[in-house]
């Protein structure tokens, strides 16, 4: 049983990875086994996956096959779109001007800050109270 060629790529957010392959078809978004429309049913997620796809015009001709796991839902969102960046970026390098100049390709580092001894959170101490 010959399987059909596809291009990797690995997108992370916070603590989301996600692992994607890029295969030609109809456009079709299967996330852990099941339809985008079902996994992510926020428009605007929808629409930080789709990004990469649109901003190349490559929207209906390649099939994605995505595992993410760990972060929430927004987080496993931008890490999908940043790995089907890679995996177009794997399939055709003359598309990586294109999604830098968007933002596409930049990982985006911002995590959770942890929380420090003394503190309540991060930064937040207790109240001073001078008199």
């Amino acid at each position: 049983m010959s399987e059909q060629p596809y291009y990797r790529g690995t997108g992370r957010r916070k603590t989301a990875v996600a692992q994607v392959r890029l295969m030609t078809g109809n456009g079709a978004i299967i996330v852990n086994g099941k339809p985008v429309e079902e996994v992510f049913p926020i428009t605007r997620l929808q629409s930080v996956i789709l990004e990469p796809l649109k901003v190349t015009s490559t929207v209906n001709r390649f099939n994605t096959i995505v595992k993410v796991e760990g972060g929430g839902y927004a987080a496993q969102a931008g890490a999908i779109g940043h790995g089907i960046s890679r995996a177009l970026v794997a399939m055709d390098e003359t598309l990586k001007p294109l999604l830098r100049s968007h933002g596409l390709l930049t990982r985006d580092a911002r995590a959770k800050e942890r929380k420090k001894y003394g503190l309540r959170r991060a930064r937040k101490a207790r109240q001073y109270r001078k008199r």
